[in-house]
């Protein structure tokens, strides 16, 4: 994981944040992956499967996400705001 600190000045909490941050980039990184090979599948079966793991990774992802937010007040407050809004994405944020 990509540090820009010393790790001895660092508290176990900003850690464990950017071990979660750092996991949660490699989960969408599965799925990109996933979503290539199965559109460039052509065997029905191994399609099959691997659609079913690219939604685990779906899962992985939403597990990090969910875990960063309990975690991580400011995202909390902007996920609150923005996730699930019924507003038009050009009236969300600044």
């Amino acid at each position: 994981m990509p540090r820009f600190e010393v790790a001895e000045d660092l508290s176990d909490r900003i850690k464990d944040l950017s071990r979660a941050r750092q996991t949660l980039i490699e989960e969408m990184e599965a799925i990109m992956f996933y979503d290539e090979r199965v559109d460039a599948c052509t065997d029905k079966n191994l399609k099959e499967i691997m659609i079913h793991n690219r939604n685990d990774e779906k899962e992985h992802f939403s597990l990090l996400l969910e875990y960063l937010r309990r975690n991580d007040p400011e995202l909390d407050r902007e996920m609150k705001e923005i996730i699930f809004s019924k507003k038009e994405l050009k009236e969300l944020g600044d």
